[in-house]
């Protein structure tokens, strides 16, 4: 997947919240879901992978795999080891395993039953930070703390009312479901902040302190400062 994909579903969800906030807060709220759709995306495309030896066709199809082995763990004490084991490879590999029910595919699915909450989002964010990690017998970390605190789920800007942040929020996870983050790169959330930082420089660049150069131009400018160099040390 390019950016190209994912840029017009950006620029979607900037859409749905821009009525109500500057570029400088929505990028927040996108890229911190963008963070939590690539990670629940790819771990629901490992799990499949992992006891099936396949990918899915789809991130639908991989959820029910995974809810149903979720609903399967107490069926005997091999789905009991399975389930566990299927867990410490998400840790070893993510440092921490997104359940079943709160994937951002569970998300988009309860939007469409008409079960979602923002509360069942922050409980999942706050899962992510608590994530405690030993270092050694005596020594523990957390690794992930503060990972969302811009993410502010009550902020007035989101709406005035919880049913207003609620729908809100749901529309955006509605239209970024719309790609399959486990098919990008490792740079998702890089690109997706560089296309933001691209499309909206004045009012982001104000917060984060810098000014932007797209990277056409920045390509450009290397190759001009560099041309004629390459065998001068150095270059």
């Amino acid at each position: 997947m390019a950016l190209s994909n994912l840029g017009p579903v950006l620029w979607a969800c900037a859409d749905s919240m821009r009525g109500s906030m500057g570029a400088d807060e929505y990028k927040d709220y996108l890229l911190g879901l963008v963070f939590y759709k690539h990670i629940s995306d790819s771990q629901l495309y490992d799990v499949y992978d992992l006891l099936r030896d396949e990918k899915p066709e789809s991130l639908a199809e991989a959820q029910a795999f995974y809810e149903e082995v979720y609903a399967n763990r107490s069926q005997s004490n091999e789905a009991a080891e399975e389930w566990n084991d299927l867990q410490q490879e998400l840790i070893d590999k993510y440092g921490f395993a997104i359940a079943p029910h709160t994937t951002f595919t569970a998300f988009y699915n309860q939007i469409n039953e008409n079960e979602f909450t923002t509360d069942s989002l922050r409980q999942a964010m706050r899962d992510i930070e608590q994530k405690v990690f030993d270092l050694d017998d005596v020594t523990q970390i957390k690794p992930y703390e503060d990972l969302f605190e811009d993410f502010d789920i009550d902020s007035k800007s989101l709406g005035a009312t919880p049913r207003e942040r609620n729908r809100l929020l749901a529309d955006v996870i509605k239209k970024l479901q719309a790609v399959n983050l486990s098919e990008y790169g490792a740079d998702a959330l890089g690109d997706a902040y560089e296309y933001l930082i691209g499309q909206f420089a004045a009012g982001s660049g104000k917060k984060a302190g810098e000014f932007y150069t797209p990277q056409a131009v920045s390509s450009l400018i290397t190759r001009i400062v560099t041309s004629g160099k390459a065998d001068k040390h150095g270059y």
